[in-house]
């Protein structure tokens, strides 16, 4: 792209070279998914393989993402982030923030979603999906840990706007981040001879979290989103609220093989929703 000489010192104008161009944006949000190989790449995005081959080509050069060989007879290599690449996911969530919000919504700010938006539309269809391999998070003990237990039958996912927090407005749909970690706390003993582990995942920063964990008696992991790689892999709704992008409320429940099983989208009643996802995970674990 040829650049007039005020873009030279430009961070926005230098950034543009990179997502400005529209197959380039979907190419990333699609290695944030998980596929990461060429077919797959090809199949879900629908572009001729000249086209791929020199979009992944340039983004190679440019730094974003880098080649690693996974077969040698014939030659055939995963496409992957960079430091740099994985910088660039808080932009791609913000993006679809952005589209969520003003171009398929109607401009509200709100924590929850309508069943008819597409939000909605985008949580359900994660049902049959398989999480990304290898996918892992900050904990509130300073490691990172898996997102789905490799241990356990079944793993209750929940995402939860934040705790703690002095909202700047009022946000539909925020309230209740304490209550539902106390439910799921409460029902803990009741999940763990299901043989379901839980997951409760925020992009508040980790010692954020930790701090809560130990005021409320936590017992199961909670998990810090705050660059947004899970949000980037599952697309999943945010909201900008108190100076970051927040997860939206809702429950998924996924399956020893990290497909899920089951979403609970939007979550208004929460009680409801600990409880439903508790019965839903158990019978996901006996049938395992």
């Amino acid at each position: 792209m040829r650049m007039h000489n005020a873009d030279e010192t430009c961070g926005i104008a230098r950034a543009a070279v990179v997502l400005g161009d529209w197959w380039n944006v979907l190419v990333l949000r699609e290695i944030a998914r998980g596929k990461v190989r060429f077919d797959a790449l090809a199949a879900e995005i629908g572009l001729s393989r000249n086209v791929l081959t020199e979009r992944l080509g340039r983004l190679v050069t440019q730094g974003v993402l880098r080649r690693s060989l996974y077969q040698r007879r014939p030659v055939r290599y995963e496409y992957v982030l960079t430091d740099a690449g994985r910088a660039l996911l808080p932009l791609l969530v913000a993006m679809q923030d952005w589209g969520d919000r003003w171009v398929l919504g109607d401009g509200s700010l709100t924590a929850t979603a309508a069943e008819d938006g597409a939000e909605h539309a985008r949580v359900h269809a994660l049902v049959g999906t398989r999480l990304p391999e290898a996918l892992e998070l900050p904990g509130t003990q300073g490691a990172d840990l898996p997102v789905v237990s490799p241990t356990a039958a079944a793993t209750v996912l929940f995402t939860y706007p934040g705790t703690g927090i002095d909202w700047d407005e009022p946000v539909p749909g925020v309230t209740g981040c304490t209550l539902e970690n106390r439910l799921f706390r409460d029902a803990w003993p009741d999940f763990q001879r299901a043989g379901v582990d839980i997951r409760g995942i925020s992009t508040q920063l980790p010692h954020q979290q930790a701090e809560f964990a130990r005021a409320e008696d936590i017992p199961y992991p909670l998990l810090s989103d705050a660059h947004h790689q899970l949000g980037a892999a599952l697309r999943l709704p945010t909201f900008r609220g108190a100076g970051r992008l927040r997860h939206k409320r809702l429950i998924l429940i996924v399956g020893a093989e990290r497909t899920v099983r089951h979403a609970l989208f939007p979550v208004d009643d929460i009680p409801h929703a600990v409880e439903q996802s508790l019965r839903l995970a158990g019978d996901c674990a006996r049938t395992a």
